[in-house]
């Protein structure tokens, strides 16, 4: 896919404390785990959430004194078997009957997630561990209390939870958006069918879907609630072609979609993969590696991380698959693993439990993306390079090495070991400059297949110890020329499949249009960019073009999978003209989460008149000022018929959140195996 996260949550925006200078310990910020801080001289690291608690004054409080700072006072040689003293006492959770006031809040009182009180004669609930943060004035997206309502003085039971030190489940919540690149395009200009006109107008409670062809800004959060409806699940037969997603890592934050979101939408039990995007490769001074402990926001430099998403998260409950909540991992102070290993927490954890519903399901870590894709080219550039690479995110994504974390008290040796069957290289692009500040180089060409070889290399002598198939594949550009760029014969043959992002061909980044299609199945020779004015070349963006082009480059039709949008991209102030197609705009459409750019939930009900060109296959909609580009079930039954037709191997999309909560989309996609 193009797109990666450019800014991850403010609160686990911080790097290690050799890379910085310490911020001063202040008793009225809250710091979750893994923050560190400097008091009376010395470096301290916070292992949970703490407000307000003194560094170095607690031997088992949540600050840990970093080593080369000061020396340690030595921790006793059997540790405790029962929780420390200091361990703050949590206050009860309690669901009240509807409008009860129920525990008055307390300021000296710390309250657990979920913990539920009463103050001003209205309820509140806790999201996480908090104390001192009254609960009026602390609500709202970032902060600790969520108002549920108003009450009357009848009081409800509490029914008391276990004192337990706390530790952060959730975090403040921070969407990313998009700002795609430009790509030429095609499209039609023959009369439309209308078809629909709906008067329901798009709400901001559904979470948006990021394009791969695009780099992302943070943008407001919106916290969605959503009930789905579970449709008829189509379980993939044995040697079904393929159907595939990508589950987007910062979904879980402003989004609030979650791997259980595909499991009660029915999509889970009828895909056959699903790309987890995405992983990032680092820089280790001249050695490039994978790694997952990175929790770090965007600089413009590509180096972000985010472990806590990856491993480290606890989910409640309510966000977990199984409706099993992540554990502590606190429980037992007396465990000899303690400091050395914790439950495998995050995305990864609910990523098994997926699997384990839906036994047809293979996951897939993704590594690159649009902004991830910096050091590709440098590390492929030798055989040491590629070697050490390839072993290193063998170990990290295959062999489920997360190193662990005490912050949050997750990870371990082998702790993720089988959650990923195999890896997606999303390398954009091979020979072809990406976000603007990648290593490129001339050679990329014979590099990116050899990079494939050794790939493969190294899976298959994994498989000799394991007894299991790795799968490998690749997420490629479906521009012409980005497809000259690489030797699609050559690599094609170490691969499983090869995604073609067949989608993004136009979209709002040309501000002022002219208005066109962003994943048309076929050319339009009306449209204004089939000839370039000049250079006189004709366009090839649009998907049957890639498909073909690739074919008679040598790539097995089998080994190639069609893509399909859960997202369209739009124009507004658009001449009011051929029902906006090819016409003059004054900007991006306005999205949920970004300009010009919005998720088909949202887009199947917005205003305007829905049409079908019949030259290109498209959906498009105008209401006489916003024109949308996108796919509907329609389009993508289309599609998937145009891949049976031409022998390809599958059929995925990008991305699981912008589909219905019924899952209408990956079903529609279903039927390239009916």
């Amino acid at each position: 896919m193009n797109f990666r996260l450019a800014a991850i949550p403010a609160a686990i925006a911080f790097v290690s404390a050799s890379s910085f200078a310490a911020q001063a310990w202040n008793s009225t910020t809250a710091y979750v785990g893994g923050e560190i801080v400097t008091y009376a001289g010395k470096d301290y690291k916070a292992k949970w959430w703490t407000q307000g608690n003194v560094p170095g004054t607690e031997q088992w409080g949540p600050w840990e004194l970093q080593s080369g700072s000061a020396t340690a006072t030595p921790a006793p040689t059997t540790a405790p078997t029962t929780a420390p003293t200091t361990a703050p006492t949590v206050a009860p959770t309690t669901t009240p009957p509807t409008g009860s006031c129920v525990n008055p809040w307390n300021s000296a009182t710390a309250y657990s997630g979920g913990a539920i009180v009463s103050y001003q004669g209205r309820n509140y609930k806790a999201g996480w561990w908090t104390q001192g943060n009254e609960p009026s004035t602390n609500t709202g997206s970032g902060k600790p209390w969520t108002d549920i309502g108003a009450c009357d003085g009848t009081t409800a039971t509490a029914t008391p939870v276990p004192t337990t030190a706390p530790t952060a489940t959730t975090k403040p919540t921070v969407a990313p958006t998009v700002a795609p690149t430009v790509a030429p395009t095609v499209a039609p200009t023959v009369a439309p069918t209308a078809t629909t006109k709906p008067t329901v107008a798009p709400t901001a409670t559904v979470a948006p879907t990021v394009a791969p062809t695009v780099a992302p800004t943070v943008a407001p959060t919106v916290a969605p609630t959503v009930v789905p409806t579970v449709a008829p699940t189509t379980p993939p037969s044995t040697g079904a072609k393929q159907v595939g997603t990508y589950f987007a890592e910062w979904s879980i934050y402003g989004r609030k979609f979650y791997l259980k979101n595909m499991q009660d939408s029915g999509q889970a039990s009828k895909l056959t993969f699903l790309n987890y995007s995405f992983g990032n490769i680092y820089n280790r001074n001249g050695k490039y590696v994978c790694d997952a402990t990175v929790n770090k926001q965007e600089t413009g430099n590509q180096d972000g991380g985010d472990a806590w998403a990856v491993y480290q998260k606890g989910f409640s409950a309510a966000e977990s698959v199984d409706g099993v909540a992540d554990p502590y991992g606190w429980e037992k102070w007396d465990d000899p693993r303690q400091g050395k290993e914790g439950p495998l927490k995050g995305n990864m954890n609910q990523l098994k439990k997926l699997k384990a519903k839906n036994p047809n399901l293979k996951a897939v870590i993704s590594l690159g993306g649009w902004t991830w894709s910096k050091w590709f080219s440098a590390a492929a550039a030798t055989p040491e390079l590629r070697q050490a690479l390839v072993a290193s995110c063998i170990d990290v994504w295959i062999k489920g090495n997360m190193p662990f974390d005490s912050g949050s008290n997750a990870g371990g040796p082998g702790s993720a070991a089988g959650v990923f069957d195999g890896i997606d290289i999303d390398w954009e692009y091979p020979g072809v400059q990406g976000i603007g500040t990648n290593t490129v180089s001339a050679a990329d060409k014979q590099n990116n297949t050899l990079l494939m070889q050794e790939f493969r290399k190294q899976l298959d002598e994994l498989s000799k110890t394991t007894g299991k198939k790795y799968l490998l594949t690749v997420a490629i550009g479906a521009g012409d020329e980005k497809i000259a760029a690489t030797e699609p014969a050559e690599y094609s043959k170490y691969l499983d499949w090869i995604n073609i992002m067949s989608y993004d061909y136009n979209g709002g980044w040309d501000a002022q249009g002219p208005t066109d299609f962003q994943s048309n199945l076929y050319q339009d020779p009306a449209s204004p960019r089939t000839v370039d004015p000049k250079t006189g070349k004709v366009s090839k963006y649009y998907t049957d073009a890639a498909v073909k082009d690739l074919i008679a480059r040598g790539v097995p039709a089998a080994k190639l999978h069609i893509g399909v949008p859960f997202y369209g991209r739009g124009w507004t102030g658009v001449t009011n003209a051929n029902n906006g197609l090819y016409q003059k705009a004054t900007g991006a459409a306005k999205g949920t989460y970004e300009a010009g750019i919005e998720d088909y939930k949202v887009l199947k009900d917005a205003p305007g008149t829905e049409y079908i060109h019949p030259v290109t296959q498209q959906t498009y909609r105008f209401d006489g000022s916003t024109f949308w580009s996108y796919d509907t079930p329609r389009d993508i039954k289309l599609k998937a018929d145009y891949a049976k037709k031409m022998g390809m191997g599958g059929i995925f999309s990008w991305e699981a959140d912008g589909d219905t909560n019924d899952g209408a989309l990956v079903e529609a996609m279903t039927h390239i195996n009916k």
